[in-house]
């Protein structure tokens, strides 16, 4: 064995150990999924107020009833409990690390373990608030669906689960208490902690009940009234949340039908004959391929990048939101120029590549294959997604960037975002997995292997195992398109597409009232 092939061995299994831990640790970790599920919850709550108004217009009506369902209350209420149990197993499952941590005796693990230990109680602290803050709003669900004793029950157990009189959830929860017993006293000053510790619908139907008690009818008409148009805001909203999937979910079933019909009735001629997609010439072995994927993608990704920004001294976890979304551009910018510079020595002496390497083609159809591709990817990735759902009951983590983009209200932090997800993402991941990794693997494998294998590997690069099947399909979809189009420019439109969607559904979906 070579000098440069024992290295690289040992730099696969440090990034094969890595993976195989981030993967492992995700695992215990909650879904994004679930927390959007809540977050278009809220819409539906605020757009059902809009059922109590009389209106003589048909459309309107059956609109509004379509989008919240026959019981939206009912329905919310199961979505809140659903994900409450999701989130009790995720802190169990980390209070069981942290347990094991605890009663680890390996002194060379001291400082991995407390830094270990830090985050876990870190984690268990926040699912602890979030459950609390469902339990709440569980309560005014079950309050508003004339269970008032019930609500009562489960704010009198949140109260004594968590046993401390300065909690704010506590004092929240003494606050509902006393409104749906119809006590009036001290209630003058209730409103800072609704304010504070409510939000959304929920805010709403507790200030409308505090109103009610206090005999504030002046008040009650103006938060009504500012209410509807809260409704009216939320419909537009969830129509298009629910709309782009839905009608983009139809073009792409139509076209995939007429693709598989088309490939029934002319297999010689149709699109999706990848007979028609011959292989690269690929002038380089496995040991290159080897070498970009480990060192270019893995090893700069997974050590080299988060060594620098601890031997800077960067941690941006206390920073404002335009702060982290600085970060991870920087960071996401860093590891492509480590990676393409990689890409570029390795294959340096192999210049001039043959015909077909890494095109860029603007006088071309790339568009249509861009935008063609995203249609298809639609509906394929949606019932991998509900399958993938059953699998993983809301376990099995998720891209960390989600959750700052749905909470990237700020203009400035959401623009940042956009240009990691939507521009930087596709240029380097499309470059690296669909311009150089597919290509390369046809040296040993047909175009399909190819394709799939890409594709798998694109999946496994986020690090989260609830994402493998629903990345892995969209990989495919993106490798059939460069296959096809034989222009990096066509899945490079496809998944910035992709991300752009998902961008703008979590910064409707976190715009919610």
């Amino acid at each position: 064995m070579t000098i440069k092939r024992a290295i690289l061995t040992l730099l696969s299994i440090l990034a094969i150990a890595q993976v195989s831990f981030s993967l492992k640790d995700s695992l215990a970790q909650p879904q994004i999924q679930s927390r959007l599920e809540l977050y278009q919850t809220n819409l539906v709550l605020h757009v059902a107020e809009l059922t109590s108004l009389p209106s003589d217009d048909f459309q309107f009506a059956q609109a509004v009833s379509s989008l919240v369902g026959e019981n939206p209350y009912a329905a919310a209420s199961q979505k809140y409990l659903q994900v409450r149990q999701e989130s009790v197993t995720s802190r169990n499952n980390f209070s069981s690390q942290l347990e094991q941590l605890d009663n680890s005796e390996a002194e060379i693990t001291d400082t991995v373990n407390a830094a270990q230990k830090q985050q876990l109680q870190q984690q268990i602290f926040e699912l602890e608030k979030f459950i609390n803050e469902v339990d709440l709003k569980q309560g005014i669900l079950t309050a508003v669906q004339s269970k008032p004793q019930e609500a009562l029950s489960l704010w009198s157990e949140e109260i004594k689960r968590i046993n401390n009189p300065q909690d704010p959830y506590v004092q929240t929860a003494k606050v509902l208490m006393q409104l749906w017993q119809g006590e009036s006293q001290e209630l003058n000053f209730s409103l800072e902690t609704i304010n504070r510790n409510l939000d959304s619908w929920f805010r709403y139907q507790t200030l409308a009940k505090l109103n009610q008690l206090l005999l504030r009818q002046e008040n009650l008409a103006v938060l009504q009234q500012q209410e509807l148009q809260i409704a009216r805001n939320s419909l537009i909203k969830l129509a298009v949340i629910s709309g782009i999937p839905l009608i983009g979910g139809i073009g792409g079933a139509i076209l995939l039908i007429l693709l598989i019909v088309q490939r029934l009735i002319k297999p010689e001629t149709a699109i999706i004959n990848l007979q028609r997609s011959n292989s690269w010439s690929t002038p380089w072995d496995w040991e290159i391929i080897w070498q970009v994927l480990i060192v270019g993608f893995f090893f700069i990704g997974q050590f080299v990048l988060p060594l620098l920004v601890g031997a800077l001294g960067i941690n941006p976890a206390n920073s404002s939101l335009r702060v982290k979304a600085l970060y991870v551009l920087g960071s996401y910018l860093l590891m492509s120029a480590g990676g393409l510079t990689v890409l570029y020595l390795s294959l340096k002496s192999f210049r001039p590549l043959p015909t077909n390497w890494f095109k860029f083609k603007l006088n071309s159809n790339w568009i249509v294959w861009g935008f063609g591709g995203y249609l298809v990817a639609i509906p394929l990735v949606l019932l991998v997604s509900l399958i993938n759902q059953q699998i993983w009951q809301g376990q099995g983590g998720s891209n960390p960037l989600l959750l700052l983009a749905l909470q990237a209200q700020d203009k400035v932090a959401l623009t940042i975002f956009f240009i990691t997800a939507s521009i930087a993402a596709p240029i380097f991941e499309e470059i690296m997995f669909r311009g150089f990794l597919l290509p390369s693997l046809t040296k040993y494998v047909s175009v399909n292997g190819a394709i799939i294998i890409s594709g798998l590997i694109f999946a496994v690069a986020h690090l989260s195992l609830s994402e493998v099947l629903p990345l892995a399909t969209l990989g495919v979809v993106l490798g059939f398109v460069y296959a096809r189009s034989r222009n990096l420019l066509a899945p490079m439109l496809l998944h910035g597409l992709w991300n752009s969607g998902t961008l703008l559904s979590l910064f409707i979906l976190g715009s919610g009232a």
